[in-house]
């Protein structure tokens, strides 16, 4: 993928600029509870400031468009309530349009990021609307400004043009790093470029990187290649198993989606979870993997107990059985350890190695055993191997653990880093121009 990047720009002093960061950050009581979002997005946007740029900075923040919408469906708290005759839907819904925008605020974004750029960032209340242009219209070169949060606007994610040429304002050019959401085609991630308002597209250094490591590994691996795939379900990696066992030369399975496999091996899972529709299609993914030469590598002993924690991370008792002798009454819930050692050995030997997906409950320490085993495998290799996490469970496994230091990439975008092990074209990505 090769796009243009900031560094390929020329000449940014007063030049305006529309920045798409990720700032989609976890708060608490108003709070910001973890920075690496904001954090990420800083090289990019002090390149701008520095080079004399006028800069407006967008984002989202969760879900608000939810609570605006005609369709709004009570939760079952609210529900409970409505049915007691506690209150109205009407009345919770009017809470919620004046409690959402005070929680999904960018407001303590723009106030973290004046303290870490010198007070060169301000807040605007408003997206599109006279606060956004003022401020805009205000700014003096290498200074900033953030507007509010991009999902208060319905036209966002429907990627309305009028909308799109209110965000754009008066920018000449556009710059996405935000790769978490460059599977997106909405307004702020790739419209604004498709209908032609600005011309000039361009990544920041957060995608630039997830091209340069992710999507070139992906293109053109070191071999051997191997794909480490967990998680819950068959379904939700249908596309990626496919395009994988066309890629690399080993996969490895684990995670819930591995007990699908074993049943498609024709075991008995006991009450591990299982995608009943999905055994056919595991079968046919064994089946392509025999006939390309690839190695598919399954559990071959599995960590089970009598039900799933409750809470997840409480006290459980757990035993080792085989893979093909999992009791009846049994529940999967992590690789074994002689598991452990084959997908270890598979890492040991790889030149390339992706890895999405937990291998077990990781939540709770005592099954938390074999996604450290694969991460300690991955930080083994580490400066031998290009060794990259692609994004969700799996990069919070990493940095949870302690890992985060010991591999080569650990992605900024879950659901971004699937579609492009899918093979699929990114819109945030696709839209940017060619260098």
């Amino acid at each position: 993928m090769n796009k243009m990047s900031v560094k390929d720009l020329k000449d940014l002093k007063g030049k305006k600029v529309l920045v798409r960061c990720d700032f989609n950050v976890p708060m608490k009581d108003g709070k910001i509870t973890d920075e690496n979002r904001i954090m990420g997005a800083l090289p990019t946007i002090k390149y701008l400031l520095d080079a004399g740029a006028r800069v407006t900075l967008c984002s989202h923040m969760g879900k608000p468009h939810s609570i605006f919408s005609s369709e709004v469906k009570l939760n079952k708290k609210d529900k409970k309530k409505v049915d007691a005759g506690e209150t109205t839907a009407e009345a919770i819904i009017e809470k919620a349009l004046k409690d959402e925008p005070k929680k999904l605020t960018l407001a303590p974004v723009a106030k973290r990021l004046a303290e870490l750029l010198d007070g060169k960032v301000v807040f605007a209340s408003d997206v599109i609307g006279q606060d956004a242009k003022a401020k805009r219209d205000a700014l003096a070169d290498g200074e900033a400004v953030l507007i509010e949060n991009l999902r208060f606007h319905w036209e966002e994610e429907k990627k309305e043009e009028n909308f799109c040429k209110e965000l754009a304002y008066d920018a000449e050019i556009f710059v996405n790093d935000a790769f978490g959401t460059a599977h997106r085609s909405h307004a702020s991630t790739a419209a604004i470029v498709e209908y032609g308002i600005i011309k000039t597209a361009v990544c920041g250094f957060l995608i630039e990187k997830e091209l340069e490591v992710m999507a070139a590994t992906l293109e053109n691996p070191a071999r051997p290649f191997v794909a480490i795939l967990g998680g819950a379900k068959v379904a939700d990696k249908l596309n990626v198993i496919n395009n994988l066992l066309e890629k690399c030369d080993t996969l490895i399975i684990g995670g819930g989606m591995a007990y699908t496999f074993l049943k498609a091996k024709g075991y008995e899972v006991g009450t591990s979870l299982l995608d009943e529709e999905k055994i056919a299609y595991c079968q046919d993914m064994i089946a392509k993997a025999e006939a390309a030469g690839k190695k598919l590598l399954l559990p071959i002993d599995t960590v089970v107990a009598d039900a799933f924690p409750n809470p997840i991370d409480a006290e459980i008792a757990v035993e080792v059985v085989a893979s093909n002798a999992i009791p009846a009454n049994k529940m999967g819930m992590d690789i074994g350890p002689k598991t452990c050692e084959l997908y270890a050995e598979a890492v040991k030997c790889a030149k390339a190695v992706i890895w999405n997906g937990p291998m077990g409950v990781f939540e709770n320490p005592i099954l938390a055993k074999g996604t450290i085993a694969v991460a300690q495998a991955l930080a083994d290799v580490y400066g031998k191997c290009t060794t990259i996490i692609g994004g969700g469970d799996s990069a919070a496994a990493v940095q949870q653990l302690g890992f985060a230091d010991k591999v080569t990439h650990i992605s900024t975008g879950g659901g971004a880093s699937l579609e492009l092990f899918e093979g699929k074209v990114l819109p945030g990505i696709a839209c940017l121009n060619n260098k």
